[in-house]
């Protein structure tokens, strides 16, 4: 198992409120990666990150049992207030994709134990959210990462950058639906009467 890096150790101890999202990379026969970003506003610090990498000689069923400790342990030991995993990929084969989806299952699963809410992203999805390109190669996603996350050198693991990369695909996500949402509320779409009407007002007085 590859050690985790704990990127900011004090970054809890910031004053305000923020949320810390746990980003989810599975996988079924490589490296699962994880990352925990905590996001303040439009900040986002990374606060741990790595990938677990299980015996190759366990049995799947012990990996999966395996898995959703790790990730139960992680979601208590640094409060996640939301879980965000990567969705199965569309061009994997039948057999590949029916393990992954059920990787995916214990990490759902953890994340309802734990009362968290999950949310699942393409990785076209958070491609686009991070690189701006539904394309990018993960040497790419690892650049935009650093940057987003004021990395001085590339987040290793390729798999661990994945997982923040899928954290900070939900932050940028949620977000976006947030302004949605209050730009199209009952209360907004008042203002916006109520500001076209005194406009109309001072037009014809």
């Amino acid at each position: 198992m590859i050690p985790a890096h704990r990127a900011n150790p004090a970054a809890s101890a910031i004053a305000g409120r923020s949320i810390r999202v746990l980003g989810i990379d599975p996988a079924v026969a490589g490296q699962t990666g994880y990352g925990v970003v905590e996001f303040r506003g439009a900040s986002a610090t990374a606060i741990c990150f790595g990938a677990w990498k299980l015996p190759a000689r366990a049995d799947f069923a012990s990996r999966l049992s395996e898995i959703h400790r790790l990730i139960s342990a992680t979601i208590q030991e640094f409060a996640a207030d939301a879980l965000a995993v990567e969705d199965v990929f569309a061009a994997l084969n039948i057999r590949t994709a029916l393990k992954l989806a059920e990787m995916r299952g214990v990490v759902l699963l953890a994340a309802a134990q734990a009362r968290v809410p999950a949310y699942s992203y393409s990785p076209r999805e958070v491609k686009a959210a991070i690189a701006g390109y539904g394309n990018a190669s993960k040497r790419q996603m690892q650049q935009m990462v650093s940057s987003l996350l004021s990395f001085k050198v590339y987040p290793e693991p390729a798999d661990a950058a994945d997982a923040l990369a899928v954290a900070l695909c939900h932050a940028q996500l949620s977000r976006a639906r947030e302004r949605i949402a209050a730009a199209t509320s009952p209360a907004a779409r008042t203002r916006l009467r109520t500001g076209a009407a005194a406009v109309r007002v001072q037009i014809t007085s």
